[in-house]
C-alpha cells in the first residue's frame, strides 16, 4: 500500500501543471492584443520603413523564454506572409529575452547594480557573432527545439508522425505555446520586453520583411503593448534614448568578406537603402520610456 501511495504521490508531482510552469509569469498579452498591435505597428511604420511592406509573424515570450502569444498579420497563417518567420519570430524573441538584462537585487558578483543592467536585440548580434567578433559562434549555442517549434507528434516508440495540426499556427493554440523554443538569431526584429521600472518580463521577436524593416515594426510593437520601459537599461547603441536600437555602422571591407562594425554590434543595411537613410530611421523611432 504505501509503494503504491509514494507512486501515486510521484505520478501526481509529475503531471500537474505546477510541475511543468514557467519561473517567470508571461506577459499579460493575448493573440488578439498581439495581431492588433503587429498590424497597427506594420502600418506605423509605412513609408518610412526599410523593407518591402510585407506582413508578418510576431512573438511574445516571457523572461525564461517561454512562448506566451504567438500572431501573423494577414489571419492567413500559411499564405499571408513568410511560414518560415513564424519560428524565426520565435528565435528572435528568446534572443532578446535570454540576452537582456534587468534590475537584480545582487548581480552576484559583488559590483554594483548597474553591471547587471543591458537591453541586447538581436539586431545589436550581426557582427559579433562573424568571425573576428567578439562574440563568434554564438548563434550555434542554442538550436531550435524543432519538434516543439511546429508541434510534431512523436509516438511512444519515437515514431514521427509529423504536425498536429498546422492550422492552428499564429493563433491561440498555437503549438509554440507553453514551450521554450529556443535559437539563437543575429539580426534584427528580436527585442527584450521592460515594464514599468525597468523590470524585464520578455521578449518580442518579428519577422517576415528585412531584417531592417523587421527592427523598425519591432521597436513600434512593443511600445505598442506598453513595455518599453527601458530608460534606465543601459545597451550598445550609442544611444541613451535607444539604448537596443539597431546600428548602421559598418564599413565595407575593400578586401571582401564581411565589413568591419565600428562599435562591434552594427548591421548591414537592407535592400538599396543607403546607410544615412537607414541610420535615419532608426533615429526617428521613438524614445524608449
Amino acid at each position: 500500500m504505501l509503494k503504491k501511495m509514494l507512486i501515486a504521490g510521484a505520478a501526481a508531482c509529475f503531471f500537474s501543471t505546477g510541475a511543468f510552469a514557467a519561473n517567470a509569469p508571461c506577459p499579460n498579452i493575448s493573440n488578439a492584443q498581439l495581431k492588433t498591435a503587429l498590424k497597427n505597428a506594420i502600418v506605423q511604420t509605412g513609408p518610412n520603413g526599410l523593407g518591402l511592406g510585407l506582413n508578418m509573424w510576431a512573438t511574445v515570450v516571457a523572461a525564461d523564454g517561454v512562448v506566451c502569444a504567438v500572431a501573423n498579420s494577414s489571419g492567413d497563417p500559411i499564405q499571408g506572409q513568410w511560414l518560415a518567420s513564424r519560428v524565426i519570430s520565435a528565435q528572435k524573441a528568446f534572443t532578446a529575452a535570454t540576452l537582456s538584462l534587468g534590475p537584480t537585487a545582487n548581480s552576484g558578483s559583488g559590483l554594483p547594480l548597474a553591471t547587471g543592467k543591458l537591453a541586447l536585440s538581436s539586431a545589436n548580434l550581426y557582427s559579433a557573432v562573424n568571425p573576428g567578433g567578439s562574440l563568434y559562434g554564438l548563434q550555434h549555442s542554442n538550436p531550435v527545439a524543432a519538434a516543439g517549434a511546429y508541434g510534431d507528434k512523436i509516438s511512444p516508440g519515437g515514431v514521427y508522425a509529423g504536425p498536429i495540426d498546422t492550422a492552428t499556427y499564429g493563433t491561440a493554440s498555437d503549438p509554440m505555446i507553453g514551450q521554450v523554443i529556443g535559437g539563437i538569431n543575429v539580426f534584427g526584429g528580436g527585442l527584450g520586453l521592460y515594464a514599468q521600472g525597468g523590470v524585464k518580463v520578455g521578449g518580442v521577436g518579428v519577422s517576415g520583411d528585412t531584417s531592417c524593416e523587421d527592427h523598425l515594426v519591432a521597436w513600434r510593437l512593443r511600445r505598442n503593448l506598453n513595455l518599453d520601459y527601458l530608460a534606465t537599461i543601459g545597451g550598445v547603441s550609442g544611444d541613451a534614448a535607444r539604448p537596443d536600437n539597431i546600428v548602421f555602422d559598418i564599413t565595407p571591407n575593400p578586401n571582401g568578406g564581411t565589413g568591419v562594425s565600428a562599435g562591434g554590434f552594427g548591421h548591414p543595411t537592407c535592400l538599396a537603402f543607403t546607410q544615412a537613410q537607414s541610420k535615419n530611421r532608426a533615429k526617428a523611432l521613438p524614445a524608449v520610456r
